[in-house]
């Protein structure tokens, strides 16, 4: 005989999925200022013929386009919170913004070696004294979108969980890492400043040196640094996307409390997966000797609060004789 019940710790799965205003605002200030950027240095590097500036420019356009993407999905997931037909929230829809943004990156990555190969064959004068000043004037923007953008994250950290405590260690301790869709605009900024400070170092050791192909490889070593963070976020979001959380921490302490419960019984099937930034839902299916019913086994895991939907299905085998 079966016994099922479920247990629901949230009003629809709605309650952790309502977005987040404050990253969503400074995204989007993000955005308008880093397509201000874009406009400035794709300008000033047809005025002062050089290639550094038109390929940050360009970048820069692409990250702007990549950022656009992310306010888009925060818009979206506000505006679905409360829609009946998503069973546990949108909030996998800032993740899908946060892997659209990571293969965004990885193209920005390909068309930085592109450009910096073209750069090292077919090398062009440059006037670097202008360039060396408006890339500065980027980074500066940069750096202040990546404030902006942390800023964002953090104050949605501390705010919108009120029970930290009991993460039992998955919270790495950063916002990015609970909103992947912020992590990713977050990333297209860090990813903007690091290609300011290499151009920056390139055209000023050619400005005083005379090191001209120090340009180009520069913008090989930043193409390579950006594919590493673009692969860091697609595996992170593929993880949520693929629901691969089988080996999550919260799964081995489901096991461990089963194992240790008075009423004993042995977990047949077990499913887990996330819902929202660490929160997570689990089917589980037990085998037991006991009367003790699935209310019972709930209990048992109400310890462990970002466990927020609870399926239990208990099956009764006779006591050994």
């Amino acid at each position: 005989m079966a016994l099922h019940a479920s247990a629901e710790r949230f009003r629809h799965s709605h309650a952790f999925n309502e977005g987040n205003p404050l990253a969503e605002r400074r995204t989007l200030y993000a955005v308008l200022l880093t397509a201000a950027m874009m406009v400035a240095e794709i300008a000033g590097g047809w005025v002062f013929n050089s290639m550094a500036l038109l390929a940050d420019g360009w970048h820069m356009g692409t990250h702007a386009l990549a950022l656009g993407v992310s306010v888009l999905a925060y818009a979206c997931a506000r505006r679905y919170a409360h829609d009946a037909r998503f069973a546990f929230g949108t909030w996998k829809i800032e993740v899908l913004g946060g892997y659209t943004s990571a293969v965004l990156l990885l193209g920005v990555a390909a068309l930085m070696a592109y450009e910096s190969v073209q750069r090292l064959l077919e090398p062009r004068a440059i006037d670097y004294r202008q360039a060396i000043a408006l890339a500065v004037v980027g980074l500066l923007v940069n750096l202040f979108c990546a404030w902006l953008l942390h800023e964002g994250g953090h104050h949605h950290h501390h705010h919108g969980h009120g029970h930290a405590h009991h993460d039992h260690g998955h919270a790495a301790g950063h916002a990015h890492h609970h909103d992947l869709n912020l992590r990713s605009a977050y990333l297209h900024v860090l990813a903007d400043a690091a290609t300011s400070v290499l151009a920056i170092v390139a055209l000023s050791a050619g400005l005083l040196w005379g090191a001209d192909w120090l340009d180009p490889v520069m913008g090989i070593a930043g193409a390579v640094l950006v594919a590493i963070w673009a692969r860091g976020l697609l595996r992170d979001t593929g993880r949520v996307l693929l629901d691969a959380e089988m080996d999550a921490p919260v799964v081995a302490e489901i096991r461990e409390a089963i194992a240790g419960d008075p009423q004993r019984a042995e977990i047949s099937d077990l499913h887990v997966w996330r819902v929202g930034k660490d929160r997570y839902a689990c089917e589980l299916a037990l085998v037991t000797a006991t009367d003790a019913g699935p209310g019972h086994y709930r209990r048992a895991l109400a310890i462990h609060e970002e466990l927020v939907h609870v399926t239990v299905e208990v099956n009764r085998v006779a006591a050994p004789g």
